[in-house]
C-alpha cells in the first residue's frame, strides 16, 4: 500500500475511488496548511479593511497572537467610516495592550498583546 493509498483511506476513499491529489491539495481543508514549514507561534497576516464587519475578524486574529498588516485604501474613500473603524481598533488595541502604527498612507500595522512597534526610525 503506497502513501497515496494510505492518504486516501484516511480521508474516506476506498480502493474503488481514485484519489485526485491536485483536487485534494486545492480543497478547503488544505487551504491553510503550509507543507513546507512547521507551525509558527504567530503569523503576520495581510488584511483588507473595507467595512465595520472586518473589525471582528481583526479582533479574532489579534486574540490568536497574529500581527496584522492592514490595507485601509478602500476606507480612505469614506473618512467617517475610516475614523469609526480606526477608533474601534485603537480602543481594542489599548484594551489588550497591543500596538497600532501607520506604515504608509494606506497601511496600518496591528500587534497583539505584549508586542510593541518601534515608531522612530533607527539612527545611522
Amino acid at each position: 500500500m503506497g502513501i497515496f493509498d494510505k492518504l486516501g483511506s484516511k480521508i474516506g476513499l476506498s480502493d474503488s475511488k481514485e484519489l485526485d491529489i491536485e483536487e485534494y491539495m486545492n480543497s478547503d481543508e488544505m487551504q491553510d496548511v503550509d507543507l513546507m514549514h512547521e507551525p509558527a507561534d504567530m503569523y503576520v497576516k495581510p488584511v483588507n479593511i473595507v467595512s465595520e464587519d472586518d473589525v471582528k475578524l481583526i479582533e479574532e486574529e489579534l486574540s490568536k497572537k497574529n500581527i496584522l498588516l492592514c490595507n485601509i485604501e478602500e476606507l480612505s474613500k469614506r473618512p467617517n467610516t475610516r475614523n469609526t473603524i480606526l477608533n474601534a481598533l485603537k480602543a481594542y488595541i489599548a484594551q489588550i495592550n497591543g500596538d497600532i502604527a501607520q506604515v504608509d498612507e494606506f497601511r496600518i500595522m496591528l500587534t497583539p498583546s505584549k508586542v510593541k512597534i518601534i515608531k522612530k526610525k533607527a539612527q545611522k
